[in-house]
C-alpha cells in the first residue's frame, strides 16, 4: 500500500528544497529500496526502527520497508486553476494523493524574492488554498450543468441524490471552506469519491524555517501558522528544509550525529511522514522469516483477512487463520519460542482487527 503525498506551495517558499532532500535522500546504503519514478515524484522510505530489531534477529535476505511517495506540484500563483503560471498543469496529479503537504514560508531572507512582495504565511496558506477551492468548484459545476436538468425530468432517485450532494459541496466551496472541513455520511462520501476533490483530502502545513530558529519553540511565523491550523484541526510541521537537504547527503551514522548537534532526534521529514501516516490512519504489520523482512501498511479498523490480501489476493480468498505475535512481546522475550511458551502467540480468526506492529504468519488454503 503505497502512500502519496502533494506538495503544493508558492515560488520561493522552500518546496523544491524538501523536494530536493526527498529525491537525495540516501537509503541505498541500508539496503532500503529507492526511486525517483519521474522529476517530479520521488520516493523514500517509512523510518521504523522495530524493522532494525528484526533484520537483527531473523537475518534475512531480504529487508523491506513500506514507502512513502511525494508529488511535487509545480509553484503555484494566483489564477492557476484558471491558467496562470505552470501550477494548474499538476493540478490533475494532486487530485490522485492521498493527502496534501503545503509549505508555507516561515523566514526573512533578502535575498530570496517573495513572489508576493512579503512574508505574509497566512495570506500564502489563503492563496494557495484558494487555488484548490476553485479547482473543485470548476469540477462540480461542471457536473451539476451536465446531469441536474436530467435528473429533475427522469426524477432518477441516484442522480438526484448526486446533485444534492453537489450543490452542498458546491455551498461550502462559495464560502471559501474546504470540503474536508464539512461533515459527509458514508453515502455522500461514496458519491464525491470518484470525483478525487484536492480539498476533501487531508492537510498538513509544513513551516519552513531558517537554521537559526530551530532551536526555538516558534518563531513569529510559526505561531501564527500553527493557530491558523488549529481552526482547520490540521497538522504542523515545523522544519528546515535547507537542513534537510543537507541531512539527506549523509550516511545514517552521519546524521544521528548532525541530528543530536542540532539538539533533535528526528529530521523534519521523518516527522513529516510520521504526521502523514497518523492523519491517515494508517498502521503497519509484519512478515518475518529468513527469506524476508518486511513492513506492511494498513488502515486501522482492517480485518486480518484483508490485510492477508495485501500481501496477495489468493491469500485472502483462501484465508483460515492469522498466526500474531506483538512486536513488543518479541522485543522482550527476544526469541519466538519463548514468546510461544509464554502463550503470546494467537490464533485470530477472519473478522480480527489488526494492529499496529503485529507480526504475522497467514494459514491460507486455495
Amino acid at each position: 500500500m503505497a502512500l502519496k503525498a502533494g506538495i503544493v506551495g508558492l515560488p520561493n517558499v522552500g518546496k523544491s528544497t524538501l523536494f530536493n532532500a526527498i529525491t537525495k535522500k540516501n537509503i541505498l546504503a541500508a539496503n532500503y529500496p529507492f526511486a525517483t519514478i519521474d522529476p517530479n515524484v520521488g520516493v523514500v522510505t517509512v523510518p521504523d526502527k522495530r524493522l532494525e530489531f528484526l533484520e537483527n534477529m531473523y537475518i534475512p535476505k531480504s529487508l523491506v520497508p513500506t514507502t512513502f511517495e511525494f508529488t511535487d506540484i509545480a509553484g503555484l500563483v494566483k489564477g492557476a486553476s484558471k491558467g496562470e503560471g505552470l501550477g494548474n498543469k499538476f493540478l490533475s496529479h494532486i487530485r490522485e494523493v492521498d493527502a496534501i503537504v503545503e509549505v508555507v514560508r516561515c523566514f526573512k531572507d533578502e535575498n530570496i524574492i517573495h513572489v508576493e512582495g512579503g512574508v505574509d504565511p497566512i495570506r500564502d496558506i489563503e492563496i494557495i488554498n484558494l487555488e484548490l477551492i476553485l479547482a473543485d468548484l470548476e469540477i462540480i459545476e461542471n457536473r451539476i450543468d451536465k446531469i441536474a436538468k436530467k435528473a429533475e425530468t427522469t426524477k432518477d432517485k441516484e442522480a438526484l441524490k448526486e446533485v444534492e450532494v453537489l450543490k452542498k459541496a458546491k455551498e461550502s466551496l462559495l464560502n471559501n471552506q474546504a470540503l474536508r472541513l464539512l461533515s459527509f455520511d458514508e453515502d455522500e462520501l461514496a458519491i464525491l469519491k470518484p470525483f478525487n476533490f484536492i480539498t476533501l483530502k487531508p492537510i498538513i502545513y509544513v513551516a519552513n524555517i531558517v537554521e537559526d530558529d530551530i532551536a526555538l519553540v516558534d518563531n513569529e511565523y510559526t505561531k501564527i501558522v500553527k493557530e491558523y491550523a488549529a481552526k482547520e484541526q490540521a497538522g504542523v510541521i515545523v522544519m528546515c528544509a535547507k537542513i534537510e537537504s543537507e541531512l539527506a547527503e549523509l550516511e545514517a551514522s552521519e546524521k544521528e550525529l548532525f541530528l543530536h548537534d542540532l539538539g533533535i532526534n528526528y529530521s523534519g521529514l521523518d516527522k513529516l511522514i510520521f504526521a502523514t501516516y497518523d492523519l491517515l490512519g494508517l498502521q503497519t504489520f509484519f512478515t518475518v522469516g529468513s527469506d524476508e523482512v518486511r513492513a506492511w501498511t494498513f488502515k486501522k479498523g482492517t480485518t486480518a483477512k484483508k490485510c492477508a490480501g495485501l500481501i496477495h489476493s489468493d491469500i485472502e480468498r483462501g484465508f483460515i487463520k492469522a498466526e500474531i505475535m506483538k512486536f513488543s512481546d518479541l522485543e522482550e522475550l527476544n526469541d519466538e519460542k519463548k514468546v510461544q511458551e509464554a502463550g503470546k502467540l494467537y490464533l485470530e480468526g477472519k473478522d480480527y482487527l489488526m494492529q499496529d506492529g503485529d507480526i504475522v504468519y497467514f494459514r491460507f488454503n486455495v
